[in-house]
């Protein structure tokens, strides 16, 4: 499941949330939907990740040239 795109991933929780969503699972069908879901979120936030570690921007230095830095949030803030 590692392999798949994150857009498909989405794609497959939101259909995961809709079926949870309308309460006529059966228990046994609701827990491993609720579990496959869990498992799409974290694959998700995976990617997600992967991609921010690649981000980068462009800053203005002191002296007036420019420079490619990474992204950092926590260095935004």
């Amino acid at each position: 499941m590692k392999d798949i795109s994150f857009e498909k991933a989405m794609e497959n929780l939101e259909q995961i949330v809709g079926k949870l969503e309308t309460g006529n699972l059966p228990l046994e069908t609701l827990l491993k939907q609720y579990e496959d879901g869990i498992k799409l979120v974290r694959i998700c936030r995976e990617k997600l990740n992967e991609a921010k570690g690649k981000i980068e921007k462009i800053v203005k230095n002191e002296n007036g040239t420019f420079e490619k830095e990474s992204f950092n949030e926590e260095k935004d803030k």
